[in-house]
């Protein structure tokens, strides 16, 4: 992997939605957007996830780390859902639009926290940040919406994937989850 030219966009370990799944959270995104009188183009059906960890700017032995101790993670697949929508801060008229919740995240939580551990035993404390609220990315709208709840959508996540992100998303490896 040459980190050279992936240091020029953003690479991160994600869950992802499957192909059906990304499809209706993309058409629900269309709706919700005309509801809340948004104005921003949505994301992309093909690149709807959940950001776990930012690895931009790694060495490459230190990558190799973070995705070695992310994929001896063992967790058998889950659900997750979100059931509600708000506009987070951001940069002034670029505010995220984002898809979260509470109860539905709590093992997508700690299939992180248990990706934390690992990558701190490999030394990679400093990536394996606590900060995190899980959420899905629909658009980048130019003014704030409050929290409003919406009819859950969700999928079983499955697999833990590394993303690079530059004009689209590049699968650069997917890890089956799996309790033993």
């Amino acid at each position: 992997m040459d980190n050279r030219r992936l240091d020029a966009g953003r690479l991160f370990l994600a869950a992802v939605p499957d192909a059906r799944t990304a499809a209706t959270i993309h058409h629900r995104a269309g709706i919700l957007r005309r509801a809340h009188n948004l104005e921003g183009r949505l994301i992309d059906a093909n690149c709807l996830h959940v950001s776990l960890f930012f690895l931009g700017g790694l060495p490459e032995q230190s990558l190799h780390k973070a995705c070695e101790a992310a994929a001896n993670v063992r967790m058998k697949p889950f659900e997750v859902w979100f059931d509600r929508t708000v506009s987070f801060l951001g940069k002034p008229g670029n505010r995220p639009f984002v898809l979260f919740g509470e109860d539905g995240l709590r093992e997508l939580t700690s299939f992180r926290r248990a990706i934390a551990a690992a990558m701190t035993r490999e030394g990679l404390r400093r990536r394996a940040n606590t900060n995190f609220t899980p959420h899905v990315t629909l658009l980048y709208g130019s003014r704030d919406v409050e929290e409003h709840p919406i009819e859950p959508i969700g999928w079983t996540v499955s697999e833990l994937v590394l993303i690079y992100s530059k004009r689209g998303h590049v699968h650069l490896g997917r890890w089956p989850l799996r309790a033993e």
